[in-house]
């Protein structure tokens, strides 16, 4: 039995085998649109990956301001969009009062609570940048003279009081450079 529906017009039986070679045409010029496609993506997307070394990829995260982290919620992965400073090799965010992760680091071990931390630069034309990502344990900052300088110097961009600050000390250093290939 054919697989392909065919297309009943006027109820005419002599209609159904044309209506079926007409899907068959459309299935092979879709097939055919999209191999062309997979071709195209293929050669476009063409891009060198180049793994950066730890110095590299610490030296790019701290061109940039705004990252990913990443946390475990409730047993879930959870991912906050926050911007950040690097000081002294530290990934530095603000955060508040009553959010998921203040919670968490407020009733951490003295090991501080694993996270990832993800921050780019990618060209959305030409699809060539760097993605870097940090893992290790984050600390509430709790020594007044460190929150009034990270207080100072990081701003935060929600209308939101952020009355804390967090320390990532990057344990695995982890980045990727997308250039075109030559």
């Amino acid at each position: 039995m054919n697989d392909i529906p065919a297309r009943h017009t006027r109820g005419a039986a002599s209609d159904s085998g044309a209506a079926t070679d007409s899907a068959r045409t459309a299935i092979a010029t879709v097939t055919a649109a999209d191999s062309a496609l997979v071709t195209w993506a293929d050669r476009e997307a063409s891009r060198r990956g180049t793994e950066l070394d730890r110095a590299e990829a610490l030296r790019l995260l701290g061109s940039v301001s705004l990252g990913r982290i990443v946390f475990t919620q409730d047993a879930l992965p959870a991912i906050r969009p926050v911007n950040h400073l690097l000081h002294h090799g530290q990934v530095i965010i603000r955060t508040h009062e009553g959010a998921a992760l203040t919670s968490l680091t407020q009733h951490a071990d003295a090991e501080g609570v694993v996270v990832a931390y993800e921050a780019d630069a990618i060209d959305p034309a030409t699809h060539c940048g760097w993605s870097v990502v940090v893992t290790g344990y984050c600390h509430l900052v709790t020594d007044p003279d460190d929150l009034a300088h990270y207080q100072a110097l990081l701003h935060p961009w929600a209308d939101r009081r952020m009355s804390y600050a967090l320390r990532i000390r990057p344990d695995l250093v982890t980045g990727l450079r997308l250039s075109p290939r030559t």
